[in-house]
């Protein structure tokens, strides 16, 4: 058993038919057929299902293929860790972050980065905290920003910035113009809330349990953006983040007193998976330039 043969087992397993594996390897479909009937024979069971219109993996291949992408994976990672080695200072720092991070915090940060390692390379992508836990326990990406709500036992953390959330009415709403308001005299609104796969759903409810209701929810999303358009659309109220760019022709925005709305966003990365060096200087670096801004 070989590299090779772990690839095209896996590559097989995730395309489904030998002749889009085959298309993907570039490689002839009687040379991945003998390579996957000689894997099957060392393993001593058959691991596809043949079918008319490809194959499935059965119950034997999806225990073999979650051995196999752990040994791919382990693979790619001494590859990775050996490049990095020879070239330390020109990596690239697979960074994942929520989106009211983008405006300002993650662009000056590594804009200071720069400035010291001006090489390095950055890959960005924006999603949720559940995704982006999801990418980090995947190994597709070094480091995450965002807000998980729980310890998770195979991630570290470091407290970045605690955020303050709002209540967001529309502008014709009674409570709309008001500084401050306590959260418990929303009790009867419709509320527009952030999807359950989100972070921010959950401190949401916990906050309005604390207020003493459960929230009457009128429509769910995953951004901030479409919740505030909602709001102003007076789809109903909402508590969010402050929010760059938002159109106050059409909502007010109001802090809430009572509970103390916040929601803590930090910085996340395995614990025992592999950092690159790049990846652990930019670490370093943040938790340094953080603790300074702090002061």
């Amino acid at each position: 058993m070989d590299w090779h043969q772990l690839k095209y087992f896996q590559t097989l397993a995730n395309a489904g038919s030998f002749t889009k594996a085959s298309e993907e390897l570039v490689l002839s479909q009687p040379a991945l057929s003998r390579s996957i009937s000689r894997l099957e024979e060392e393993v001593g069971v058959p691991l596809f299902e043949r079918k008319s219109r490809g194959v499935a993996l059965n119950r034997y291949g999806k225990i073999f293929l979650r051995h196999a992408n752990k040994a791919l994976s382990e693979i790619a990672d001494a590859k990775q860790e050996i490049n990095d080695m020879i070239h330390p200072n020109q990596g690239t720092v697979f960074l994942a972050f929520i989106e009211t991070l983008g405006f300002s915090f993650v662009p000056d940060l590594i804009s200071k980065f720069r400035k010291i390692a001006p090489q390095v390379k950055f890959h960005l992508s924006q999603d949720t905290t559940v995704n982006i836990l999801e990418l980090l326990n995947a190994g597709k990406i070094d480091i995450g920003f965002c807000s998980p709500q729980v310890t998770l036992e195979e991630i570290s953390s470091f407290p970045i910035v605690r955020e303050e959330l709002f209540l967001i009415v529309p502008i014709s709403h009674p409570f709309a113009g008001r500084d401050q308001i306590d959260l418990a005299v929303a009790a009867n609104e419709p509320f527009v809330l952030f999807k359950k796969e989100t972070a921010l759903h959950d401190v949401i409810e916990t906050l309005c349990h604390e207020a003493g209701f459960n929230p009457i929810m009128s429509f769910e999303s995953y951004e901030e953006q479409t919740i505030a358009g909602l709001v102003g659309a007076n789809f109903g109220v909402a508590l969010v983040p402050r929010i760059h760019g938002l159109d106050k022709r059409k909502i007010s925005i109001i802090r809430v007193s009572q509970p103390k709305c916040f929601r803590e966003i930090k910085m996340v990365w395995r614990k025992n998976g592999y950092l690159s060096p790049v990846a652990a200087q930019f670490k370093d670096f943040a938790e340094r330039d953080i603790r300074q801004s702090k002061g």
